[in-house]
């Protein structure tokens, strides 16, 4: 066998990539629902950022004037609904497409090792944080791997339960 070919993560077809350890096959559908959690709660909190955020948006007296002069109060609060129900939607998405960027990653990287520990969530932050950095330059993605590999392990030391087995 090629050098290369041991580097190399193995191909399932979807629905028969291989389980964490201690999953039996009828915990497959629970398992797989459960993955795609991060992304919904990303969803959530950056749609939750986003309402905090807007309050502030309306804040400049001036601006608000000239971009609401002539409306009734109704079309006022119409208009002030609408921008920030965008903005919930797009950081939402944002934060979303991180979780799902993060939780993917990590499943890719226990799949091939076959073991659930805190080096999965470290490397799959340095993987994502290098990803989401990819535009800025080698520095950044290597600043971003380990920030977002930091903030990983911490998150993930803080919230693992280890199990009274």
């Amino acid at each position: 066998m090629h050098p290369m070919h041991l580097l190399v993560a193995p191909l399932y077809p979807a629905g028969k990539e291989p389980l964490p350890p201690g999953l039996k096959e009828e915990d497959r559908e629970q398992f797989t629902a459960s993955q795609k959690i991060p992304a919904m709660d990303g969803l959530g909190i950056g749609a939750f950022f986003s309402l905090m955020s807007a309050s502030f948006a309306y804040e400049d007296p001036y601006l608000r004037q000239q971009t609401q002069a002539g409306m009734s109060n109704t079309q006022k609060a119409r208009e002030i609904f609408k921008e920030m129900g965008k903005g919930m939607w797009r950081t939402g998405k944002g934060f979303g497409k991180v979780g799902a960027l993060f939780a993917g990653i990590e499943c890719v990287i226990e799949g091939y090792r076959a073991k659930n520990d805190m080096i999965n969530p470290v490397a799959a932050g340095f993987v994502a944080g290098g990803i989401l950095a990819r535009h800025s330059g080698p520095k950044a993605v290597f600043g971003g791997g380990l920030a977002f590999a930091a903030f990983s392990g911490a998150v993930d030391l803080f919230l693992r339960r280890e199990s009274s087995e």
